[in-house]
């Protein structure tokens, strides 16, 4: 049995003596200084604190104007950030695109919508129990997906949205450690809506280098009636052109369940485990709710699925049935997010996401901006 990573305590090793240091970036610290916290004397808790003064949660978070873009954290030489706690109002995880660059990348290596990268992609919130994801009510989401670095780390979150948010957030890190052997962290993100005809979505395509994947986060809107994850998931490891080398038997299969996740009597059935799940599914309410809605994941993080010289595609496709017990392909609403590790920083990706490209319509009311907070007042 292989021991542990020095860098990635369990339960086992906790115990274990490590010279690092641990330091962490939040409204009340920006620069994660030694003795820098609770100094703030501004801030968006200010008012509230005017009686106590400084120390008394004076700047616990910010706000991000309308089409401006945040630095959460910059941190500078080597380390690993450990976890990220953020949480804003459930209107706002789809306007925001979550960042990351390594060692001084121009291009993000993470670059996902806030709701998707934290399994929450329509904006409706849904508890997830998983060992590198925990969301938790309502809306306080959690990330311990490792992420090293060798000489820095930035993370962005950009508004796209045509209102000025609210965020709140921690972002701990580790420096002392030797981090030389380890990869960097990517997340891409997808949208097919709706997929096209008889083509399989598209997760992940063009990945060159070493390296392995590690998770799968899938928003899957259903656009017609009957069941719709018959379809299989296919990654085309290294030197793979026409056939994969890994090829599943169905979508619930690689998400950990089987037979249509249809508990029978109780229907589709959430459940939510430290290494798969479907935490989420949205049914329609006989108004504006018109179509199902499922949010899954699959982490491969006790079966990582290494490749040597790249991944050239990971795709699936949307299956259900027709008459005479034959496959229907779909054109359903299928967003995707890929999440692998990678010997070099930067790696093909797709075009940055647009505020209409990740827009979701929950359709809670006839018009998506009645209700939503902050307000949206109809404009000429």
């Amino acid at each position: 049995m292989n021991a542990p990573h020095p860098h990635s305590p369990d339960l086992s090793s906790i115990s274990a003596l490590r010279r690092l240091q641990t330091r962490s970036i939040s409204p009340e610290n920006f620069d994660g200084a030694v003795g820098g916290g609770a100094r703030a004397t501004e801030g968006t808790g200010a008012s509230a604190a005017r009686d106590l003064g400084p120390g008394w949660k004076i700047s616990p978070s910010v706000d991000i104007n309308a089409g401006e873009t945040f630095d959460l954290a910059t941190i500078d030489g080597p380390g690993r950030i450990t976890h990220i706690w953020i949480t804003t109002h459930t209107d706002n995880w789809r306007t925001l695109v979550l960042r990351a660059y390594w060692d001084g990348a121009e291009e993000p290596a993470v670059e996902v919508p806030y709701g998707d990268f934290f399994c929450n992609g329509w904006g409706v919130f849904a508890q997830v129990n998983s060992q590198t994801i925990a969301a938790n009510p309502h809306g306080g989401f959690n990330s311990y997906w490792p992420m090293p670095f060798k000489q820095g780390a930035r993370l962005t979150i950009e508004n796209t949205s045509v209102v000025d948010v609210r965020v709140y957030y921690q972002v701990t890190y580790e420096i002392g450690g030797d981090y030389s052997a380890d990869g960097y962290f990517h997340a891409q993100w997808r949208r097919s809506n709706p997929l096209e005809e008889l083509v399989p979505h598209t997760i992940l395509e063009g990945i060159e280098g070493q390296g392995q994947y590690v998770g799968t986060y899938l928003a899957w809107g259903a656009n017609s009636n009957g069941w719709w994850g018959e379809g299989e998931i296919k990654f085309y490891l290294d030197d793979d052109t026409d056939h994969p080398t890994i090829c599943g038997t169905g979508t619930e299969d690689y998400f950990g369940g089987a037979w249509n996740f249809d508990i029978p009597g109780q229907g589709y059935s959430e459940f939510s485990t430290p290494y798969l799940g479907m935490p989420q599914v949205i049914r329609p309410d006989g108004l504006y709710v018109s179509q199902q809605r499922f949010g899954m994941y699959r982490w491969h993080l006790l079966d990582p699925i290494f490749f040597a010289t790249g991944i050239p595609k990971v795709d699936i496709q949307a299956l259900g049935w027709r008459s005479g017990w034959r496959y229907l392909p779909l054109r359903d609403d299928i967003a995707s997010t890929a999440l692998f590790y990678l010997d070099r920083p930067t790696a093909r990706r797709p075009k940055s996401p647009t505020a209409d490209d990740m827009e979701v319509h929950l359709g809670t009311a006839p018009v998506p901006d009645i209700g939503a907070m902050p307000p949206r007042a109809p404009k000429d």
